[in-house]
């Protein structure tokens, strides 16, 4: 049954390729007809689900990024905003923060002509100026000025007091606040 589910999927996936030439001429629809679901939303989730990828249907580009690699592995979070001419290598997380009483909750800005490295990680609220380089496996969790690089470093170990609460937290559409426990999502009393 699973085969084929994703058979018709795969048809009605030549339909829709016909129609917008390609994934991100389809993304652009439904980011300006601020569609989330529906027959394109489903071919959309469907094509980035089987790069093994997530990329939100409301992350903005500039203009279509470029992939040296393809869409293996990467992870964009809802909501991000990326530059013009971005370079994303595989398995990039640019990833929001959603846990309460984090510091930088909220999604990345990320500036024009960025170069992103294979494994690099990319998370919260922070801005990546313009022309900025971020190697390999680096995680980038501050600002960055334009014209800057960043590389990885040696592991630093923080030790808490406090039990930390590590759920993850989304704020839906109405305004409320849910966060992960159990297997489901609860709304935050």
């Amino acid at each position: 049954m699973i085969i084929l589910k994703d058979f018709f999927k795969d048809i009605l996936s030549i339909f829709v390729f016909l129609r917008f030439k390609n994934i991100w001429q389809l993304k652009t629809y439904l980011v300006n007809k601020k569609k989330q679901s529906g027959i394109c939303a489903t071919v959309y989730s469907h094509y980035i689900e089987k790069k093994n990828s997530y990329i939100g249907i409301n992350t903005t580009f500039k203009n279509t990024p470029y992939f040296p690699h393809g869409l293996s592995g990467i992870f964009i979070s809802d909501q991000t905003k990326i530059g013009k001419n971005a370079v994303i290598f595989q398995n990039v997380t640019i990833g929001a923060i959603r846990t309460k009483g984090s510091k930088n909750i909220g999604n990345p800005i990320i500036g024009d002509n960025c170069y992103i490295g294979a494994g690099a990680k990319i998370i919260g609220n922070i801005k990546i100026g313009n022309n900025c380089r971020i190697g390999a496996n680096t995680v980038v969790y501050e600002d960055m000025p334009d014209n800057s690089v960043a590389v990885s470093s040696p592991t630093k170990i923080i030790t808490k007091k406090e039990k930390l609460d590590n759920r993850f937290y989304v704020l839906r559409p109405n305004g409320d606040i849910e966060y992960y426990e159990d297997g489901i999502f609860k709304k935050e009393k």
